[in-house]
């Protein structure tokens, strides 16, 4: 009935969240047309600060999320279900699941997924010397850390709050609704619309990024396997095609364009998974599939709680801490969008499919595809490293090219960085959406049109 009644209150109706939040984010978009450079330099200038400053803080939250998680999936709260107790999931369990992995983080996997193993065996953590077996095992090792339970932590934490109380409080779909419990009634005026303004603003950023590298790698690999040049205008007219192609699935609706598109996504993801594993370098991959999972279990509170207070390395800054501050970044859009798909299944369901599922993936994906990469850089022609160090966007299909029938599986990838970045686009563009106009569920065309 909730629902319902926002539904009526905000259609056709836009909020002041939504003219300050998207006032506010057209300034920064002014002002990165108008000057890019200084937009460059201040944001390079504050996210130094702020993981010099908040480094410590990153490293002990992310950490947390983890463990409380866990422990709230084996404890008898499992059992709780995110709705009434009768209620039934609303999508199955493989759609559900290809929706959580294309809704945004996919993008991730695909374009750091060969790039980051290498950069790392290039220039490794503390404590390890380049290019040495050491570097290139931890390299493979901090690949899956960086994408595995940290983020998906995250995003669990944020996602179970939201759909507690939606589902079993009756609350709007806001980020503000999670602090009901705190706050009362506070969340209805003007405390409750800056957490939300808050919340868009780091959507906005966030998604940004991942929109930024998808555009990058889309160029990057029509240059690849056409002679289309890889440089600005590429990425704009790819930006305006996916642009359109996204709207189009926006407005067709949630059950059919997300969902369909997801389908689709954990299809094609999964066949260039078992292509690279199977025409691959598949012994050598299945034993740093083993290693990487033994470093990972071993290694986990070491990685998670190490930093370099004697020396000024800046690898944790520009690596762990970032990954980090941009998943928390991440973690508004992820958490209303995992939210709003989970209804009808307990919080034990939840944890598993949202938390564990995932993260097998990424050990899986990070492994397979860094494996094969660090096995041509190592033993084979090489050339890699020196790709990711110049054009990262470029490190998949190099080292696709590398395997038989290189443009088949380069064009399949191509098709699969394009769904991704449709169906994370999408879930954006419903995410903020829902975010501005009170929670509703079903956000009217023109809200999502503004995004």
């Amino acid at each position: 009935m909730m629902d319902k009644k926002v539904d009526e209150q905000t259609v056709g109706k836009f909020t002041s969240v939504l003219y300050i939040s998207a006032f506010l984010v057209a300034l920064f978009v002014f002002w990165g047309f108008l000057s890019p450079s200084s937009l460059n330099r201040a944001a390079a200038s504050a996210l130094e600060s702020i993981i010099r400053t908040f480094g410590w803080f990153y490293m002990l939250i992310t950490v947390f999320f983890v463990l409380f998680i866990i422990i709230l999936a084996i404890s008898p709260l499992g059992k709780i279900r995110l709705g009434k107790q009768n209620d039934e999931p609303d999508f199955s369990w493989f759609s559900w699941v290809g929706m959580l992995f294309a809704a945004g983080i996919g993008v991730g996997f695909v374009f750091w997924g060969v790039a980051e193993p290498v950069l790392h065996y290039l220039n490794p953590p503390v404590g390890f010397e380049p290019e040495t077996t050491e570097s290139a095992i931890a390299g493979l090792r901090y690949g899956v850390f960086h994408w595995a339970l940290h983020p998906w932590a995250i995003f669990s934490i944020v996602g179970l709050t939201l759909a507690y109380v939606q589902f079993r409080l009756k609350r709007p779909a806001l980020i503000s609704s999670a602090f009901y419990p705190l706050l009362g009634n506070r969340t209805k005026g003007w405390v409750g619309q800056t957490i939300d303004i808050l919340a868009v603003l780091a959507t906005c950023t966030g998604v940004a990024t991942t929109f930024g590298l998808s555009a990058l790698q889309m160029s990057g690999g029509l240059s690849h396997l056409t002679p289309i040049p890889n440089n600005i205008w590429t990425q704009i007219i790819v930006i305006i095609i996916v642009t359109f192609c996204f709207i189009i699935s926006s407005s067709i609706g949630l059950n059919k364009g997300i969902k369909v598109l997801s389908n689709i996504n954990i299809i094609v993801a999964g066949l260039l998974l078992m292509f690279v594993l199977a025409i691959g370098p598949t012994i050598f991959i299945l034993d740093n599939l083993v290693t990487t999972l033994g470093g990972y279990v071993t290694n986990f509170i070491r990685m998670s709680l190490t930093l370099t207070p004697y020396s000024n390395n800046e690898w944790l800054g520009a690596n762990t801490i970032f990954f980090w501050a941009w998943h928390i970044s991440w973690a508004p859009f992820m958490g209303l969008f995992i939210a709003r798909i989970s209804k009808g299944r307990t919080i034990r369901e939840f944890i598993t499919g949202v938390l564990i599922a995932p993260s097998l993936l990424a050990l899986l994906w990070f492994t397979t595809f860094g494996a094969t990469a660090l096995n041509i850089e190592v033993y084979g022609s090489g050339g890699i490293g020196n790709l990711v160090n110049n054009e990262v966007e470029l490190a998949l299909f190099a080292m696709l090219s590398q395997l038989p029938f290189g443009v088949i599986s380069s064009t399949i990838a191509m098709f699969l960085i394009f769904i991704f970045f449709v169906t994370s686009a999408d879930s954006a563009t419903y995410v903020l959406a829902a975010m501005t106009s009170k929670g509703t569920l079903n956000p009217s065309l023109p809200v999502k049109l503004i995004w």
